[in-house]
């Protein structure tokens, strides 16, 4: 593919060509009013902490050897000038706008969402880690997930779109036929076709054993489809010219819960032999979007499937086993969520803290022209700062390592190594709900913080920083809860593997820890190592502890821990991030050559001295916590919960008959 194809904004000729300066975190406040790609710091996770370009050299079937640092470079400058220049001046207004439900078959998105997207399309972006069979660029599938960082940074509700088609071409790469192949993923891989994830009923949403969509064969090989699903994002839109919708239904006859659901792909608009779309639609409606607390530049549908025409995707009562290779790849880019929304609030807040203006420093003035100190001068301020500032990094050190091990499961099923690829799905398993669960809710943390560096300024709308809550909120919520998560990880991923998950995860700890520790550099270095050993050992031991409990004293003993044990997991695996970040500034700083500047390592390790000083203390409450007793949680009846009704009632007459 021609260089000037992929990449339109560092061909000539575009309005994107002069590229911006991708300045210091302690740059000009004023620079940093709008999100600002924080290049220096992707670019030290990518090279120093896990020297991608090492990892580029050994991908045989994806095209590794074209990933090298030139072209890295100038993928990241190209995809943040798009982010900065087009995606982030419509987030807000966006937010303002919304999505308007015109008609059963029309949603129209924000004002400049569509444009922005033709430019996507145009750039070949979707197209960028996917096989060029079916006309993508067969780059790492390490480049997108970078790639749609920086995007998400910038609007996360457009994002969403190409976000998930994503998952819909991962689902029907993995098990759709050779036929359903060759029909969508041409479309849906250049961009001009969008998919969407159809599990929700108004019945039931994470106990899809409840799913009542049903799915009638036809003679000549189709089904129909007939069901209500809600929630559904981007199930609607004026951006694409045809909608695939992955719907989980039951055949007739099907057996009873999850083993009984099959997973469908319909469309929106039915494609004839020549490929040409109809223009009648497929039997699928929108009975409504819904009004939410935020992300409102992604319509939330509700869709009515009316004997709609559909196809098998993969087998018979497998569709949930399917749609989980479509529900993992969202639960990474939810996961993204969480650690944009750090990055966002961070970005926000620090040129705030350098201008705002309150009160004298504690240890003097600062400002001595002034009627007063920055706010960055005083600790809880610069506390609140330092822990986004470590959420954000430690997050996107967590998920560039999820995209090394996508990387590495690409290639050994294009190796044919089954084998191997199920080794490194595994690990890839039991990360995945530490990610989605743990990042998107110091997300969450991160956003109110920001909120609290600008005090009541932090509440009004036009400061942007409300809208990081409303919008990082749902990432907790949806692709399954925290609780969802918890229960994922420590009873599936742990409990019922017998441990080997979690034994082969710290078994690595353990060994970079006892090397760090052995033959570190600096004395905070081995500290921290020494410090993470502990740690380390202790999450085994908490991890037994609560598995006996739950054998002798009651199941229960796992849904009281599950969601400290989530939080208390992830802290302790950010801290192995954060060692690691910290090892490799070392290094940079007894190198001669340095990629960044020494003030820029130097941030490096006193950010790893807050986390291990001021973070990662935070999981001496959760051990405890999560081996509460039982009965504290579960003893009181659910009755109890609520004031009895008779007794207002009765004080309600006994108030009127009173007066």
């Amino acid at each position: 593919m021609a260089l000037a194809r992929s990449f339109p904004f560092v061909a000539g000729g575009s309005r994107l060509l002069a590229q911006p300066q991708h300045v210091s975190r302690l740059a000009s406040p004023l620079v940093m009013r709008s999100f600002h790609t924080p290049k220096k710091d992707i670019t030290f996770a990518m090279n120093e902490v896990f020297d991608f370009q090492k990892h580029y050299g050994t991908l045989k079937h994806q095209n590794g050897a074209m990933a090298d640092p030139e072209f890295v470079d100038m993928v990241l400058d190209s995809v943040g000038s798009f982010a900065e220049e087009v995606l982030q001046p419509l987030s807000a207004t966006a937010d303002q706008e919304g999505c308007k439900h015109l008609g059963p078959h029309e949603v129209k998105t924000p004002t400049g969402f569509k444009d922005a997207y033709t430019q996507f399309v145009e750039g070949g972006w979707q197209g960028l880690s996917y096989t060029e069979e079916f006309g993508g660029q067969n780059l790492p599938q390490s480049m997108s997930l970078v790639m749609m960082e920086i995007m998400a940074a910038a609007n996360f509700t457009w994002t969403m779109f190409p976000g998930l088609s994503k998952g819909a071409i991962n689902t029907i790469l993995s098990h759709g036929s050779e036929d359903l192949k060759k029909q969508y993923l041409p479309a849906l891989i250049y961009g001009n076709y969008t998919g969407t994830m159809c599990l929700t009923e108004p019945q039931c949403g994470s106990d899809l054993a409840q799913v009542t969509t049903k799915a009638v064969p036809q003679d000549n090989g189709s089904y129909k489809i007939s069901g209500t699903k809600i929630f559904i994002s981007c199930g609607e839109h004026d951006m694409s010219d045809n909608i695939v919708h992955c719907v989980l239904a039951r055949l007739p006859g099907a057996p009873e819960g999850t083993r009984g659901i099959s997973l469908f792909l319909v469309p929106k608009f039915l494609r004839d032999k020549k490929g040409n779309l109809s223009k009648k639609v497929n039997g699928v409606n929108i009975g409504r979007i819904e009004d939410k607390m935020g992300c409102h530049g992604s319509p939330t549908c509700e869709i009515n499937f009316e004997e709609a025409e559909g196809y098998l995707i993969g087998t018979e009562n497998k569709g949930l086993n399917h749609m989980f290779t479509f529900i993992n790849t969202s639960r990474l880019g939810t996961a993204i969520q969480g650690q944009v929304a750090c990055e966002l609030a961070f970005q926000n807040s620090l040129w705030y803290a350098k201008e705002r203006l309150a009160m004298r420093s504690l240890t003097g003035i600062k400002n001595k022209e002034g009627p007063a100190d920055p706010i960055i001068e005083h600790p809880d301020i610069r506390r609140m700062l330092l822990t986004m500032k470590c959420f954000s990094e430690g997050a996107r050190s967590m998920i560039y390592e999820c995209a090394l091990l996508q990387d590495k499961i690409t290639e050994a099923e294009r190796a044919g190594d089954d084998k191997l690829r199920r080794q490194i799905d595994d690990r890839m398993g039991f990360l995945t709900p530490i990610l989605k669960g743990f990042l998107t809710e110091i997300g969450i943390d991160a956003a109110n913080m920001g909120i609290q560096v600008y005090g009541g300024h932090g509440y009004i709308k036009s400061n942007k920083q409300e809208q990081v809550l409303r919008d990082s909120r749902i990432a907790a919520v949806w692709e399954g809860t925290t609780g969802i998560q918890a229960l994922d990880l420590l009873g599936r991923k742990i409990m019922l593997q017998g441990f080997r998950p979690l034994n082969t995860h710290l078994s690595g700890v353990y060994s970079y820890c006892t090397s760090l520790a052995r033959e570190g550099g600096g004395k905070n270095l081995r500290k921290h190592a020494l410090n993470l050993l502990l740690k380390a050992a202790e999450w085994h031991a908490m991890s037994v502890i609560i598995a006996a409990k739950a054998q002798f004293v009651s199941r229960d003993a796992i849904g009281v821990a599950s969601v400290d044990y989530l939080m208390y997991s992830g802290y302790i695996h950010m801290g192995y991030h954060w060692l690691k970040q910290e090892a490799a500034a070392e290094a940079a700083l007894a190198n001669s050559s340095k990629a960044q500047s020494k003030e820029f390592y130097e941030a490096k390790i006193q950010s790893a001295q807050f986390y291990f000083d001021h973070i990662l203390p935070k999981t001496t409450s959760l051990r405890k916590s999560m081996l509460t007793p039982i009965d504290s949680v579960m003893a009181m009846k659910p009755g109890m919960l609520s004031i009895n009704l008779i007794f207002i009632l009765t004080c309600l007459f006994l108030r009127t008959f009173l007066i």
